[in-house]
């Protein structure tokens, strides 16, 4: 019988409340492959998690991980079993947080050789959230300017390279303490704590924005829309102004989603949008075959050199309390990366 070890979140509790604890693996039934975990990450999904705010999460207790990267040990029947010693990556939503998971062997996507699993856990939910904003729903082109909130987070550092690449100006909001790092991403920084942010950001681009993409919500999402430019798009993919907020986890979420449908119903030739990368799930066939053809573009350009992974710290996963509290402290440039 194999154990894996893994990460529990109990309830809301601090960093220091999460739970460590080993439990045994069933072999892995028709249609699933046992993956060892080689890399899994620290996303504001688990953030908001751990303060009971993620929209759907499950009922306390279960273990967190958005998305992980690892080597498949074992394939239940009806598997390749070629499959068996390929290095994968998946988006879990939960359960990535361990050393060993079963999965459905469907939703497992490769990882080219050569790359470091630590550097393809950055891009698995990040990079495929920042492709599909930029090229599936602002359908972003060269030559065209955007505004993306949080630009050296995991996501906004992606989305910055991408976009930097194919020749798309980039305008980036972010700490005066991660401003050089902006900058060595190709975007022009600004510093998401001044009260003039808007007008200064609208000074860079009198025009408007071809696209803003913003995480935070909460007030100022007016402003991002304001910035918008006739023809463009508002990409709205999170709530980190409310993550901290006392009360239902789901108000937030459904103001903005209110907020977002009635500015998308004016005439005025822009829209706005809310980005939910499980959109579509219902047609899991579709579903996994767009996730797998986006990740495998994302990968292919993390192989090629034009995207750098970023790396904020690599973490043992039995430290997950440490690896939370870096990731919450804003200290970091890219994505906190938990290796077993």
């Amino acid at each position: 019988m194999r154990t894996a070890t893994e990460i529990v979140l109990p309830g809301v509790v601090e960093p220091a409340g999460l739970l460590v604890r080993d439990r045994e693996l069933a072999a892995p039934a028709a249609g699933q492959a046992l993956v060892r975990v080689e890399a899994t990450g620290v996303s504001f999904a688990e953030q908001q998690m751990r303060r009971g705010k993620y929209y759907d999460q499950p009922p306390f207790p279960f273990t967190p991980g958005y998305d992980l990267v690892g080597r498949v040990e074992a394939a239940g029947p009806g598997v390749d079993p070629a499959l068996v010693g390929t290095r994968v990556a998946a988006v879990t939503k939960t359960g990535g947080w361990s050393t060993a998971v079963l999965l459905d062997a469907a939703t497992l996507i490769p990882v080219p050789d050569g790359i470091d699993p630590a550097a393809a856990e950055t891009v698995v939910v990040n990079g495929v959230t920042a492709w599909q904003m930029l090229y599936r729903v602002a359908k972003a082109r060269p030559g065209g300017t955007i505004l993306v909130h949080g630009a050296n987070g995991g996501v906004g550092s992606t989305l910055t390279q991408l976009a930097r690449h194919d020749g798309i100006r980039v305008v980036g909001t972010a700490s005066p303490r991660h401003h050089d790092k902006v900058r060595a991403l190709g975007a022009e920084p600004l510093d998401y704590r001044a009260p003039d942010l808007a007008e200064r950001a609208r000074a860079l681009s009198p025009g408007g924005y071809d696209a803003v993409f913003d995480h935070v919500g909460g007030a100022g999402i007016a402003d991002s829309w304001r910035l918008v430019a006739r023809g463009g798009s508002l990409v709205s993919y999170g709530t980190a102004a409310t993550r901290d907020d006392a009360g239902n986890a789901r108000l937030p979420v459904l103001a903005l989603f209110t907020r977002l449908l009635w500015w998308n119903a004016l005439p005025n030739g822009r829209s706005a949008s809310f980005y939910n990368l499980w959109a579509g799930n219902r047609r899991p066939e579709a579903f996994r075959a767009r996730m797998r053809e986006d990740l495998t573009r994302v990968f292919a350009r993390l192989a090629d050199g034009t995207l750098t992974a970023q790396v904020a710290a690599r973490v043992p996963l039995r430290d997950a309390a440490e690896a939370m509290r870096l990731a919450e402290s804003g200290t970091v440039t890219g994505k906190v990366v938990l290796v077993p």
